[in-house]
């Protein structure tokens, strides 16, 4: 995330600090491997204050690119994922850079590599343009890992909110997704009572406790 205390969230597409850049992927690295983790959030960062976004644009989408061939090349030699995550700019963070689908996959084509993808949190998808059926069709080949959290709560996907997580974790399956499905939310209260959603979901789909067939035993 670069310098938190200075107010960065993330370096890649910032001008200027890819040395830093370069130093935070190399230590990120490090941890993945540590823990065998095969995925990196690749987090692109703010545009700088006191400048316009439509000026700083271009020059912010120049560093992006090339500090993802970088990541790209680097990961490669570790077997590694990196992930692009679009975080909506009318809520929570109004700086940020990159924040839609859409100017990920745009980014993603420019950079040409196959082992960067896209992170898909559908709390921030959702604020940014809805249309969640049509977005996860589309953007499915590119999709690397998907994040969760009801809106505009950011709370349980089982909270009052706009979405509808039962449709969409069956979309999600019939879509083909294998992946991880990252609950990114802030619980209500506590965070063990707070996965009774997940159970409540699963006896739903006729499984037991851990996503076993019932079935099967």
């Amino acid at each position: 995330p670069g310098d938190q205390e200075a107010g960065e969230l993330g370096l890649a597409a910032v001008p200027g600090r890819q040395a830093a850049f370069r130093q935070g992927l190399e230590a990120a690295v490090h941890y993945a491997r540590a823990v065998g983790c095969r995925r990196i959030h690749v987090m692109a960062g703010r545009v700088p204050l006191g400048t316009d976004r439509a000026a700083v644009a271009g020059e912010m989408e120049t560093t992006f690119i090339e500090n993802l061939r970088y990541t790209a090349d680097l990961l490669s030699q570790e077997d590694m994922i990196g992930l692009l995550e679009p975080i909506n700019n009318r809520i929570t963070d109004p700086r940020y850079y990159l924040n839609t689908p859409h100017q990920a996959a745009t980014i993603l084509e420019k950079v040409g590599r196959p082992n960067l993808k896209l992170q898909l949190d559908l709390f921030h998808c959702q604020i940014m343009d809805g249309n969640l059926s049509r977005n996860l069709e589309t953007y499915f080949p590119l999709i690397g890992h998907i994040q969760i959290a009801q809106v505009p709560g950011r709370h349980e996907p089982d909270s009052p909110g706009e979405l509808n997580f039962p449709y969409i974790f069956e979309l999600l399956e019939s879509l083909g997704y294998t992946g991880y499905v990252g609950c990114e939310y802030a619980p209500k209260g506590d965070t063990l009572e707070g996965l009774g959603w997940l159970r409540s979901y699963w006896e739903s789909r006729g499984l037991q406790h851990g996503g076993t067939s019932k079935a099967a035993k």
